[in-house]
């Protein structure tokens, strides 16, 4: 199915869809399936050919996994100020698989430059005035690829459409969820708008079907075509990396570029040195040339067995025109090991620079990367680069609560509090001088000039009032 011939049929306008040919260009560098470089064909003289595929070292996927770890991992800590609610949440990202989820798809938006969250509410009911009962919140994940803004400012994305495909007796469906603003009639307000369509994954903009005809499909079963959410807030929310987008000549574009979107050519030379690398192993493997008497006995039976690679039959008339008279010449081919590892680790500190985690972050040693496993410093290109992208990321995660909390809000769960402080503690435990820092605070308590309540906000990923609260508790501990 063209997406884009459904949106221009439908009067819809979104991102050009070059950029979406970029996205798919960063997610064959990715799955290291790159057209063309990573199977490719070698001419063989007389008009032939042989397909061959390129050894590769798979560093795109390594430093989006490795972002993806420095970002949001188990020692990265969401404190909610109300217990009530902050237990509501909890239960919401746990039944949704957040911790796996979550990073899963933080390696999705250094891959591909964007991902989605999506807040939903499953297995409503509403009764007879129209209040929604019983159901449950749930998080849909998105990847760039399936990410269709339409309006935008500032780079802030206020509408637009996903895409989720699905299968049913083996056959294809695009489930397209637009979200977008409209005025509400009975005042100078708006409110977001839920409008769903599928259709059939076919060729050309596919075929829409009704809601009769997906209602009786049970992977579309319950979904409706519309729903007005009564807020002006929206169910999305968008995280894309800390950098400029320069992958489309669109400034405004609001969509995120891959982590390695300016070092694909490091990528293609470290795949192209790691393929010599390893065809040197094959190319240079022993071998030794036999003469024809050698290979058989009197009774004619084969001296050598004949799998084995390591020898070669010489030509019969070797020994009339051979001036060495060699029954048997063996061959060592000399490889190139040291060279092939300096260009290796010349190009993998490049890598590591231009994807923001400064230089030494891999090494290539016995045939494969290791990634240093050293804390960093607090002045170094690494943690600055993690400092940006904690920006993006921490505004993120706490519009994803707070919309969490309206969706229960909704639903009549009582006791919630949209307005209620949320904190999120990110992993600070690979920059060194923390201990340092540490006790600097404690002598700082010590001196009157910094509260208990300050440094256990600090220390134990608590609010301030939080702090406040277990300070009585703490304190009869100590005496």
């Amino acid at each position: 199915m063209d997406i884009f011939s459904y949106f221009r049929n439908k009067g819809i306008d979104t991102l050009d869809p070059a950029f979406y040919k970029q996205i798919r260009i960063w997610r064959s560098w990715y799955d290291s399936k790159v057209r063309k470089f990573h199977r490719y064909k070698v001419y063989r003289g007389n008009g032939a050919s042989v397909n061959c595929d390129r050894y590769t070292l798979g560093m795109a996927k390594k430093v989006c996994e490795d972002m993806a770890d420095l970002l949001l991992n188990e020692r990265v800590t969401i404190t909610i100020a109300d217990e009530t609610t902050d237990t509501f949440v909890k239960q919401v990202l746990t039944e949704n698989t957040w911790e796996e989820l979550g990073n899963e798809y933080q390696e999705w938006k250094s891959a591909l430059g964007t991902a989605a969250y999506v807040v939903y509410i499953k297995d409503a009911i509403l009764d007879q005035s129209g209040r929604m009962t019983d159901g449950s919140v749930g998080i849909n994940y998105v990847d760039a690829s399936n990410i269709y803004p339409t309006s935008w400012q500032n780079k802030v994305i206020t509408e637009c459409i996903f895409t989720f495909c699905k299968t049913h007796h083996r056959k294809k469906y695009v489930h397209i969820q637009y979200h977008r603003l409209e005025d509400i009639s009975d005042g100078n307000r708006k409110q977001y708008v839920i409008e769903n369509t599928v259709v059939e994954n076919t060729k050309g903009a596919g075929k829409e079907l009704t809601p009769q005809e997906w209602e009786a499909i049970p992977t579309f079963s319950g979904l409706a075509e519309r729903i007005e959410t009564g807020s002006d807030q929206p169910l999305f929310i968008i995280d894309r990396l800390n950098m400029v987008n320069n992958a489309d000549t669109d400034p405004t574009n609001p969509m995120g570029v891959a982590l390695f979107a300016n070092a694909i050519d490091v990528i293609k030379k470290l795949d192209l040195e790691y393929d010599s690398y390893a065809n040197e192993f094959s190319l240079g493997r022993k071998r030794i040339f036999v003469a024809p008497e050698l290979l058989t006995t009197q009774l004619g039976d084969a001296v050598f067995d004949p799998d084995d690679t390591v020898f070669y039959e010489l030509p019969e008339d070797y020994f009339k025109n051979s001036e060495s008279k060699e029954a048997m010449h063996e061959v060592n081919m000399e490889l190139r090991i040291e060279e092939h590892s300096s260009a290796i680790n010349d190009d993998l500190n490049w890598l590591s620079l231009k994807c923001g985690f400064g230089t030494d972050r891999y090494k290539f040693e016995g045939g494969g990367v290791k990634t240093a496993t050293e804390v960093i410093s607090e002045n170094s290109d690494m943690y600055r680069s993690l400092q940006k992208h904690e920006l993006v990321l921490e505004r993120v995660l706490i519009q994803l609560i707070r919309t969490i909390i309206r969706a229960g809000i909704s639903m009549g769960i009582s006791g919630l509090n949209e307005s209620t402080a949320v904190t999120i503690a990110f992993d600070d435990s690979i920059i060194e001088d923390k201990t340092t820092e540490r006790q600097s605070d404690r002598q700082d308590v010590s001196m009157g000039a910094m509260s208990l309540a300050e440094y256990r906000a600090k220390w134990y990923g608590e609010t301030l009032e939080q702090a406040q609260e277990n300070l009585p508790e703490q304190m009869s501990v100590m005496e």
